[in-house]
């Protein structure tokens, strides 16, 4: 712990006095990329000693006793502090570092939080998580000969230096935002069709009726109640597994239930329960004839799902190009299937599920682009790089364009922020301080015990190295961000008491006081969300049923997906404003999704429904068009009009127009009308 306290021509120690945090205090209009008006923020002068002995007499003249803060200068400091405040402003005082504390190893590596979290480190890993069939050659040697192609060696011992140089960051002034105008009069059906077009339906209805063909071909015998599907019917068939997912229920052939309380008569009225089971059954999106198995030439891994794949992701990325600020992590689906791609993240909420990584924007939530993870490579080196193969796979086509990337600790890396910065985007996030190329003298066992709000930073051009401690110990790395910025947020409101808990005196009560954070990590708070609101958009409501086969979960994720972006799609290109028709006070995403399968199964009806339709037409007058009370058969079979009553009653007699029993008397009436 004493050498790296002693090694300071490597790191900085930051701090900071009110007269200088007054005369360096930036308006919220300027402040630094995306972030909070509530944040108050500085620019702190980088103070290099002059020489070892000045400093070590500046140490000795701070203050004495055992652990440095009794000295008379830090309590007025503090004081000053409070005070400055109270009085609406904000001061920061940042611990030296050289008050002589004494660090137990022991106690430390308890409180760190990478003490114990060093398995997701680039050279332990050996999962991959994206498919790399559908890449060039060229492109697949550039992901696993990252280290050859950097200018300098990271880890170097001259490689880092200190935190006084000026970074350079290019302005954002490439196209954003949606790129399809439909004018007013769109709906959200309109909306939809952009990111999932009707050759898609139209594949969809191809696939599912040659694969009902070719199952009954391999079964040897014909399936009675299947017969050939169309466009209006599978559109219909994903309307009604949109509503499933606002109208949840805990088994599928309840929706059909006879019981007025469970029942839904729009589903009714739209197909029977059979022919929703044989869609779901038969429902295909590839020529399962010519799928190639395990270790054929050609073989793909998501093969089940490809042409899927090939559409939407083009149209997801075509319909809204990216903002600044994006954002690259990773989201579970869950799953009951067996599937050889399914993880088990015992720190997640979902426990067991399929990994998508994504890139979203940081502000809206639109997914651009998502990679599914297919499982372990065939090359050893491939399972060597993961993070910086995921991250240069997802941002591909934004070369140039200086977009600025947040992602976790699992991605950053010193040659994967190199390779970004050369090809023109800036990126920001925390890491893992044991991974290759990260300064020495900010690990922790060389930084020691940190106090709330103390930092180190070490330089390189624009890469910025920064460890620091908020609740826990936090290191990040930076292409975006200029040493010595520290920020405060708003913080939870403290009342000082005495020892007898009233209040010392009125100025000291309801204090606010908020945790000096850095410049990168207020950066990474406030545009580390895009997937996570992406998440909770998503998850608000389901599509599709659980099931066993696992390409259905990815048929259904992108689904939803696609529901997700045209929704925002519609907010942002038309300002708020809802489409024609709605009476409503605000335009939820559940209005959105309601409409949108209202609008997919328009006015199709299946058999069943017709034939209800035509019953309710001659309601008025049966008896004109035929409908009379007669036997049925020799064998009494219960009266539908006392079922949908909740009774039981049995007749010979109903109607045979209507094919349903009924009891002699008011029930032939009752259930006409």
């Amino acid at each position: 712990m004493a050498t790296a306290r002693k090694r300071r021509e490597l790191f900085t120690i930051l701090e900071t006095s009110a007269d200088t945090e007054s005369t360096t205090a930036c308006d919220s209009q300027d402040s630094p990329l995306n972030l909070s008006a509530d944040v108050k923020w500085f620019e702190i002068p980088y103070r290099k000693p002059d020489s070892d002995e000045e400093d070590e007499v500046r140490e000795e003249e701070d203050g004495e006793g055992e652990n440095g803060f009794t000295s008379t200068a830090a309590a007025v400091e503090t004081a000053d502090a409070a005070s400055f405040i109270a009085g609406g402003g904000c001061n920061i005082i940042l611990v030296t570092g050289s008050n002589g504390i004494m660090h137990d190893e022991e106690e430390y590596a308890e409180d760190c939080y990478y003490s114990t979290s060093t398995n997701c480190s680039d050279t332990t890993s050996n999962d991959s998580d994206i498919d790399f069939s559908d890449l060039e050659e060229e492109e697949r040697r550039s992901f696993f000969s990252f280290e050859d192609d950097l200018d300098e060696d990271c880890t170097s011992p001259d490689f880092w230096g200190e935190p006084d140089q000026v970074i350079s960051i290019e302005p954002f002034s490439a196209v954003s935002g949606p790129q399809q105008s439909l004018g007013d009069d769109a709906d959200t059906r309109d909306y939809f069709r952009i990111l999932f077009p009707d050759s898609l339906f139209e594949h969809m209805v191809e696939q599912t009726n040659n694969y009902a063909l070719y199952r009954q071909r391999r079964s040897g015998k014909s399936d009675p109640h299947w017969h050939p599907t169309d466009v209006r019917e599978m559109k219909a068939y994903i309307g009604l597994n949109i509503l499933m997912g606002i109208n949840q229920l805990p088994d599928t052939g309840m929706y059909w239930a006879s019981d007025i309380f469970i029942g839904n008569a729009g589903f009714k009225k739209t197909m029977t329960a059979r022919r929703f089971e044989k869609l779901t059954q038969y429902l295909q999106l590839c020529d399962r004839e010519s799928e190639p198995v395990r270790g054929e030439r050609g073989y793909d891994g998501l093969f089940k799902i490809r042409p899927l794949l090939d559409v939407v992701e083009n149209t997801m990325w075509d319909a809204y190009m990216p903002n600044r600020c994006l954002t690259i992590d990773k989201c579970a689906i869950v799953t009951k299937g067996r599937y050889s791609s399914t993880q088990y993240m015992p720190s997640k909420p979902l426990r067991k599920g399929l990994t998508v990584w994504m890139l979203c924007d940081s502000r809206s939530g639109y997914c651009h682009r998502a990679k599914i993870y297919v499982g372990k490579p065939s090359e050893d080196e491939a399972a060597a790089c993961l993070g910086y193969r995921v991250v240069t796979s997802l941002v591909r086509g934004l070369e140039g364009q200086y977009h600025h990337l947040f992602m976790d600790s699992f991605f950053t890396s010193v040659p994967l922020l190199q390779r970004l910065l050369r090809n023109g985007l800036y990126a920001c996030g925390p890491t893992q301080p044991g991974r290759k190329g990260y300064p020495e003298v900010l690990r922790p066992r060389n930084v020691g015990k940190l106090s709330q709000g103390e930092f180190y930073q070490c330089q390189h051009g624009n890469l910025v190295a920064t460890v620091t401690r908020d609740v826990k110990v936090v290191s990040c790395l930076s292409t975006n961000s200029a040493p010595g910025i520290v920020g405060i947020s708003p913080g939870r409101q403290q009342r000082e008491t005495d020892g007898e808990g009233e209040s010392d005196s009125m100025d000291n009560a309801g204090l606010s006081f908020g945790v000096p954070r850095p410049l990168p990590l207020l950066l990474y708070q406030e545009n580390m969300r895009g997937v996570d609101l992406c998440d909770q958009l998503r998850e608000c409501y389901q599509v599709g049923r659980p099931c066993k086969k696992w390409w259905r979960y990815f048929l259904w994720f992108y689904v939803n997906l696609c529901i997700v972006n045209a929704y925002i799609i519609l907010r942002e290109s038309r300002g708020g404003t809802p489409p024609a028709g709605f009476n409503g006070k605000q335009f939820t995403q559940r209005h959105f999704r309601v409409r949108l399968a209202q609008q997919l199964i328009g006015d199709y009806q299946g058999a069943r429904g017709m034939e209800r339709a035509a019953r309710k037409r001659h309601a008025d007058s049966p008896i004109e068009y035929g409908h009379r009370l007669e036997r049925m058969s020799e064998r009494s079979r219960r009266c539908r009009n006392c079922t949908n009553k909740g009774l039981r009653h049995e007749s010979v007699f109903g109607c045979k127009i209507c094919n349903v029993h009924l009891c002699r008397g008011g029930c032939f009436s009752e259930f006409h009308k």
